[in-house]
């Protein structure tokens, strides 16, 4: 097929982006390999349809396709600043499955988890659809509340120190739908998820970093303070923006901001003599306007014009507001150790980190299984180099603290397939 079947279907023109189909099991997480991709563009129903194979990590290869140009993502613009294309997985032994609507921008790497349920006779064709993008579409605005929880409200304050959960439950919907599911998803999806659902992958690594921290501390406030809990619903956050924040089930999501997520795992913001993170609200600063809330469109010129994240927030939430770090990450089985591994080091964290990596081995036949001696050794290095080839991390070698809980969360998943197993 020729390289350059997708040339002319985007309206605008163009750049480059990347697109990585991942393939997992629903009920085990365990890798689909030999999975059949298809990818057509959604802009053109009579475009070819590009092919490709999961390898035994679950994935396809980088793919290149074309996006809009960059400037339409950058700054504020009436044009669609996204390309939008349609993915089928197909598996011996498996439903398939159809995303449509999944995003991708120029230069940056999109990002496509499918979860393949099993083959049964009730079904054998599951659909999703990726709505627009928050700062694109048209979406009610925030409902202004305080942003420190006084604890004389409804309920009670029942946490005594910030923790960041392994789990949230999110309602898709508003609070009072009770036809709207819940879903159970893991606090860094969570967040990568919704950063990729409300700002564009193409910002300034400022900007990305000062909403992440935006996002993380608003829905650390509602797990602190069991915001819809002490209000009678069993969920963590809503997935409606008058409300809360916005989660796409089955969306995808972009590398710089997954990046970003695992780099500031277990941060959160803070003012002085409050123990709540705070209820950091914001709006997109052109069709909606916030005054004493965060722009997203205006951190982005702020990070154009060389501000920190630190400074952006502080532009609009004050100059007391500061970046704290929680005591607590729940689910993690051993914390990180405070120093980067890499060969040479010995010790107890070395062990515990190989013998993780055998663990996970067992799910990932591509990554080699090595002698958990607790010695740092050039075997351990390749491991840890597949590792973050496999997983997208920089290809280091070193165990940093990304590596560190990215080895952690994957080694906690395939613990409980063997649990399952």
């Amino acid at each position: 097929m020729p390289e350059n079947e997708f040339e002319n279907t985007p309206r605008l023109p163009s750049e480059e982006g990347r697109l990585q189909v991942r393939l997992v099991e629903r009920r085990t997480m365990r890798p689909v390999a030999g999975a059949r991709i298809e990818i057509s563009y959604e802009g053109d129903p009579d475009s070819e349809i590009r092919q490709y194979t999961t390898d035994e990590s679950g994935m396809t290869e980088l793919i290149p396709l074309p996006a809009p140009a960059e400037i339409y993502s950058t700054q504020y613009s009436e044009e669609q600043p996204y390309a939008e294309y349609t993915i089928r997985a197909s598996a011996d032994g498996y439903e398939d499955v159809e995303v449509a609507g999944t995003e991708i921008l120029p230069d940056v790497l999109a990002i496509q988890e499918i979860r393949m349920p099993e083959a049964s006779r009730d079904e054998e064709f599951e659909r999703i659809v990726i709505g627009p993008h928050t700062l694109f579409g048209t979406f009610p605005p925030k409902i202004a509340e305080e942003e420190i929880k006084p604890t004389t409200e409804t309920g009670e304050i029942v946490l005594s120190r910030v923790v960041i959960p392994e789990y949230v439950i999110v309602h898709d919907g508003v609070p009072t739908d009770t036809s709207a599911q819940n879903y159970w998803v893991r606090f860094k999806d969570y967040i990568k998820n919704v950063a990729s659902s409300e700002i564009y992958a193409t910002w300034t690594d400022a900007a990305i970093r000062a909403n992440v921290l935006a996002i993380m501390s608003f829905v650390l406030n509602r797990v602190y303070t069991e915001w819809y809990r002490n209000k009678g619903f069993d969920f963590t956050i809503t997935t409606s923006t008058a409300f809360d924040q916005k989660w796409i089930y089955g969306r995808n999501i972009f590398q710089s901001i997954s990046d970003v997520v695992d780099e500031m795992y277990g941060n959160y913001l803070s003012r002085p003599n409050v123990k709540q993170p705070i209820l950091t609200q914001y709006c997109d600063g052109r069709r909606v306007t916030c005054p004493n809330w965060m722009s997203q469109w205006g951190a982005q010129s702020l990070g154009e014009q060389g501000y920190s994240a630190i400074e952006i927030l502080r532009y609009y939430y004050g100059d007391s507001i500061y970046i704290n770090t929680a005591v607590e990450i729940s689910g993690v089985p051993s914390s990180w150790p405070g120093y980067e591994l890499a060969e040479g080091a010995r010790g107890a964290k070395v062990q515990q980190m190989q013998e993780q990596l055998n663990v996970i081995a067992g799910a990932y036949p591509a990554l080699p299984r090595i002698a958990a001696d607790g010695i740092y050794g050039p075997a351990t290095k390749a491991a840890v180099e597949k590792f973050q080839a496999i997983f997208g991390l920089p290809v280091t070698g070193v165990v940093n603290y990304q590596t560190w809980y990215k080895i952690s969360e994957i080694y906690v998943g395939v613990s409980r397939i063997a649990e399952l197993s």
